[in-house]
């Protein structure tokens, strides 16, 4: 029998409150309220209205949350791979069937347009589930060989324990999957922290997992502040393993505390991608790009470009046509038909934005945008989609992270020029480099220090590819199959094949030859 068809009113926003009103933790598969005594509010960044207000997690929850893990990790990790990729066959399933119910719960929190969501964040999810699904038939180690001669050794691939993962507010459910997929998918069980602004698809996303059959404590959910729950969980005796999504200088405290306990560690941090356009590159498409590229999900993306840089002859009018497709997107209503561009996740962080762009009014030029709009939207964090140009290459907006609608150009004479400008940085997660030349490209890509390097596009990701950073911007991969190494051990078997009682080398410690 088919499911009736709902009319959901375009502009309707998700029941947050309805929804999650037994609390904003998830621990051994039922959703529960925190214990620490004190409230937040997630906010809609587009109207400034609370739209759920739950009790945070505190250390108690946390510890609850790892013991649940602890006690779910033995069962999981004897799964067979093949019933792992089954649940995650379920679980990919279940998703897409509650996929409008993501995609509107993610706008909400976030901000972000239903066209956004509906077509690149829950989709992606969706992709990377099914991906995961997939790859947790294939964790092997090397073939066996008889490298010694006397012995047959081989190598086991194991999951590691429970897995302790701090995720950002830019893309949550995303960054939920990214974490949690991977660590499942290899046998392990995890307590993952969502930032307390957005923590409403983590939850979905647990929820889902449980009713697709994932047993309870394999995937649970704490939402805390990062002082008192993400630290806790970081440094907890019991959390083997530590995956971190956001801020570089968070990430300096998160590794000093992991550290401190010996855990394995996983850090993907800031990014400020440059977008080297070479004299004999396409303009129209290196200007569509680099809108495309620098306004996604409101620029608060750490692979957003940022940099642009413009070989001379190009440099002017990519200045000029930049700064008049930027002019023409239409910001608005996230629920809103034809909207393109949505608020900032807050107003402190549109503050913050501004901040950048009005400093740098001293030493650049402001071609476009620079300004929150007036009217009805001036209730939400909106901030107009911004060109900056002439700015020195040591200057802050040049440097500096700026998380925001906000794109920099400058102009270069030699390739050598470009490629250094592109590295000179202390970050080093994305790049694009825009020529028709095959040459230039591939010297682009080998010279130029990011995880990633895309070719006459930036910023799609696919799930079968890794993603991660160079320098400042972190190490660890993840998505793809080689997000396995981190979230496994390593273990070398080695099986004496003489049958020998007296080995030859054992007369290095007793006895003669």
């Amino acid at each position: 029998m088919e499911k009736p068809v709902i009319a959901v009113p375009e502009t309707a926003r998700f029941p947050a409150q309805e929804r999650f009103a037994d609390g904003a933790q998830f621990i051994a598969g039922r959703p529960t309220k925190g214990t620490s005594g004190r409230t937040h509010a997630v906010v809609d960044p587009s109207t400034g209205e609370d739209v759920y207000t739950y009790e945070l997690a505190g250390p108690d929850d946390v510890d609850a949350a790892v013991a649940a893990a602890r006690e779910a990790f033995p069962g999981w990790a004897a799964t067979t791979p093949g019933e792992r990729s089954d649940a995650l066959h379920r679980f990919a399933a279940v998703l897409a069937d509650r996929a409008e119910d993501f995609a509107r719960a993610e706008s909400l929190q976030c901000g972000k347009p239903l066209k956004l969501t509906r077509e690149f964040d829950v989709p992606g999810t969706i992709d990377n589930t099914a991906f995961f699904a997939g790859a947790a038939r294939h964790l092997q180690g090397q073939s066996a060989g008889e490298y010694s001669g006397d012995h047959t050794s081989y190598v086991r691939r194991e999951p590691i324990g429970v897995v302790g993962s701090i995720a950002p507010w830019n893309y949550p459910l995303q960054m939920a999957a990214w974490k949690i997929l991977p660590a499942i998918a290899a046998g392990n069980t995890i307590v993952l922290k969502p930032a307390e602004l957005t923590p409403l698809t983590s939850l979905l996303f647990a929820q889902a997992a449980t009713d697709a059959g994932i047993p309870d404590g394999v995937i649970n959910i704490v939402t805390g502040t990062g002082k008192e729950a993400g630290e806790r969980l970081v440094g907890h005796p019991d959390v083997a393993m530590t995956s971190f999504t956001g801020s570089t200088a968070v990430g300096k405290r998160v590794a000093e505390i992991a550290t401190a306990t010996v855990k394995r560690l996983h850090l993907e941090l800031g990014g400020k991608a440059p977008f080297v356009v070479f004299d004999d590159a396409d303009l129209d498409a290196a200007v569509n790009g680099a809108v495309a590229g620098a306004l996604i999900n409101t620029g608060q993306d750490c692979t957003a470009a940022t940099r642009a840089y413009v070989q001379r002859p190009l440099y002017e009018e990519f200045v000029r046509k930049t700064a008049a497709l930027m002019a023409s997107v239409r910001l608005g209503d996230p629920f809103a038909p034809g909207t393109d561009l949505g608020p900032l996740i807050s107003h402190t962080q549109r503050d913050r934005v501004a901040g950048f762009v009005d400093r740098a009014r001293s030493y650049a030029r402001v071609v476009t945008g620079g300004e929150a709009p007036e009217g009805e939207l001036s209730k939400g964090a909106y901030y107009r989609p911004t060109l900056v140009a002439d700015a020195a290459q040591d200057s802050e907006i040049v440097q500096s992270e700026i998380f925001g609608p906000v794109l920099v150009v400058l102009p270069f004479d030699s390739d050598d020029e470009g490629i250094t400008l592109a590295n000179d940085t202390p970050y080093g997660l994305a790049a694009s480099a825009w020529s028709r030349d095959v040459y230039r490209a591939n010297r682009a890509t080998r010279e130029i220090k990011a995880g990633c390097v895309w070719i006459n596009d930036h910023i799609p990701i696919i799930s079968e590819m890794p993603h991660g950073g160079y320098k400042a911007s972190g190490f660890g991969k993840d998505m793809s199959a080689y997000s396995f190494e981190e979230y496994t051990q390593i273990k070398h078997v080695m099986f004496d094949n003489t049958a020998v009682a007296r080995k030859d080398w054992h007369r290095t410690i007793f006895g003669d030859r």
